[in-house]
C-alpha cells in the first residue's frame, strides 16, 4: 500500500464525502475547514465567509488501487469547477473549488488533470491548486451526513444526484 492525502473544496463537504467514500481505494474522508486565516474555525464561523476558509474533505487514499489522477477526475465530474466561489445555490469563497496539495508531486497531477479538464472544453476552470497551509476537522455531527440524513432537503435535491453521477459515470471506481 501507497497511502496519500489531498484535500479537496467543491462547495459544501457533504457532497464531497458522500461521493468519496464511496470510491475503491479512498481508505478515510475527514470533512473540515482548510487554508483560512482564523486558528479552529467553526461551522458557524466558516459559513459567514469571514475567515478565508474552503469546506473540504481531505481523503486519504491507497495511490496503488487509485490514482491521485482518478481520483481528481472524479472529483471534476462531480462538482462545477468554473463557477468561482459557487456551487449550485451555494455561495462565498467558503464553496470555492480548490485542491490543496502536500507534495509537489501532487501539485504536478492537479495541474495535468486540470489540463485535461479543460482540453475536453470546459473553459475557464478556476480551481485553486496550492499547498495546503491548515486543515481543521468540521465538527462530528457533520461526519457521514448524507448517509445518516438521506432523505433531507439539501441531500435529496444536491447530494445525491452527485452520488448517482458516481455511480453512472465512475462506476469502475465503486467499492
Amino acid at each position: 500500500m501507497r497511502e496519500e492525502t489531498i484535500t479537496l473544496a467543491g462547495g459544501c463537504f457533504w457532497c464531497l464525502e458522500a461521493v468519496f467514500t464511496r470510491v475503491d481505494g479512498v481508505l478515510a474522508v475527514q470533512s473540515g475547514y482548510a487554508n483560512g486565516h482564523t486558528a479552529n474555525p467553526s461551522y458557524r464561523e466558516v459559513c459567514s465567509g469571514t475567515t478565508g476558509h474552503a469546506e473540504v474533505v481531505q481523503l486519504r487514499f491507497d495511490a496503488e488501487r487509485i490514482a491521485l489522477a482518478d481520483v481528481l477526475r472524479i472529483y471534476f465530474g462531480i462538482h462545477d469547477p468554473t463557477t468561482l466561489n459557487r456551487q449550485g445555490a451555494d455561495k462565498g469563497t467558503q464553496y470555492r473549488s480548490g485542491i490543496y496539495w502536500q507534495t509537489p508531486a501532487q501539485e504536478v497531477v492537479a495541474r495535468e488533470v486540470i489540463g485535461e479538464v479543460e482540453a475536453a472544453g470546459v473553459r475557464p476552470v478556476v480551481t485553486e491548486v496550492e499547498p495546503l497551509r491548515s486543515f481543521t476537522p468540521a465538527e462530528p455531527e457533520h461526519a457521514r451526513y448524507y448517509d445518516r440524513n438521506p432523505d433531507a432537503g439539501y441531500c435529496a435535491y444536491v447530494v445525491r444526484p452527485k452520488v448517482a453521477k458516481l455511480e453512472q459515470a465512475f462506476a469502475k471506481h465503486l467499492k
